[in-house]
């Protein structure tokens, strides 16, 4: 019989953790096992868990979701690792799901889901952006897949230990690196059979930090990953339509122009308007969860987002120069042969 070991990482995750830890135990096939790695919490994470009869591993200090997800990993034995971010509530059967696609294909190493369009706990409009965004590309992109998010998620053990471990020098992006060597031993799946409410961030500047932060590593990982010889499916290209990023990046180069003369405006207006039709599928989606007066602000702060990733993808794209060479050093023919 599959064993299955459910891992919740967490840092200061007082404000949803009961509810994560219960959707756990309420799961209609339950873990066996439930292991909380605290990541040296100072909220009382630790006996939040500990109270809800989880066993908990204590870091010693903040090392990063990655360092959490290893140790989880190096601390259990199911055959079946599921990791839950902790500001997630799973569905009933998420579990049971997920191990259920596992075992109807041998081939699929790794099952992940996506979201519910209602936030774990709803704190506003900022909130309701992120959640429906990313409901929305991981709709568009259910079934077999390169990459995954580790937010929920469930990975044969033999597969995780062939990949190796969680690069915990990243706190960004670690999913993205992590998956180009996971889609080289198995194949992804992901699916909206395994489905949580999530609780995201609710004010803008963070965000906008969280979007620059996540974009500075984004280029020099798939020019890894193209070095080793496998491109990947990164995160960044299934989150968000190439053709919004580059309207949102034409808008911001032609902008200037309009200081030559007001008339120049419309290079740059048309480029915006480039941008909000990149993508008439989230447009529907949108508006359909929430009314026009919603989808208006969504765009905006859709754009303000988009803004900071084009210019957090500029600044980070200097340190994929060393990948880039090696793979043309790889590439270039040997002489005499």
């Amino acid at each position: 019989m599959t064993t299955i070991s459910l891992i919740v990482p967490c840092y200061n995750a007082a404000r949803t953790l009961h509810l994560c830890l219960e959707s756990a135990l309420s799961q209609t096939r339950p873990p066996d096992e439930i292991v909380v790695v605290d990541d040296a919490s100072t909220d009382g994470s630790a006996a939040i868990a500990e109270e809800l009869g989880c066993r908990v591993i204590r870091l010693p200090e903040n090392r990063g979701v990655s360092a959490a997800r290893n140790a989880g990993v190096e601390h259990t034995t199911g055959d079946v690792v599921f990791f839950l971010d902790s500001d997630v509530a799973l569905r009933p059967d998420a579990v049971a799901n997920a191990v259920e696609i596992l075992q109807r294909d041998p081939g699929y190493g790794c099952v992940h889901g996506i979201y519910d369009t209602e936030p774990l706990i709803d704190d506003g409009p900022i909130e309701r952006y992120r959640i429906l965004h990313a409901v929305h590309w991981r709709r568009r992109q259910l079934g077999e897949v390169g990459s995954a998010v580790f937010a929920l998620a469930a990975v044969r053990r033999e597969a995780l230990l062939t990949a190796g471990r969680f690069d915990e020098g990243l706190r960004d992006s670690e999913d993205v690196e992590y998956s180009s060597r996971l889609a080289l031993r198995c194949r992804i799946v992901l699916t909206d059979a395994v489905a949580g409410r999530h609780d995201d961030g609710s004010r803008l500047l963070p965000i906008l930090t969280e979007q620059w932060r996540r974009a500075l590593p984004v280029i020099p990982l798939m020019a890894r990953a193209a070095a080793r010889g496998t491109a990947g499916d990164a995160k960044l290209a299934r989150a968000n339509r190439p053709a919004g990023i580059l309207a949102c990046g034409l808008a911001m180069a032609s902008l200037p122009l309009a200081a030559l003369h007001p008339a120049l405006l419309a290079a740059p207006a048309a480029a915006v308007t480039g941008f909000v039709l990149a993508d008439p599928g989230l447009l529907r989606f949108v508006h359909r969860q929430r009314g026009t007066a919603f989808t208006a602000y969504f765009m905006a702060v859709h754009l303000a987002v988009h803004v900071v990733l084009v210019a957090g993808l500029a600044a980070g794209s200097p340190r994929a120069i060393p990948s880039l060479r090696a793979m043309v050093r790889k590439r270039r023919p040997i002489p005499g042969r």
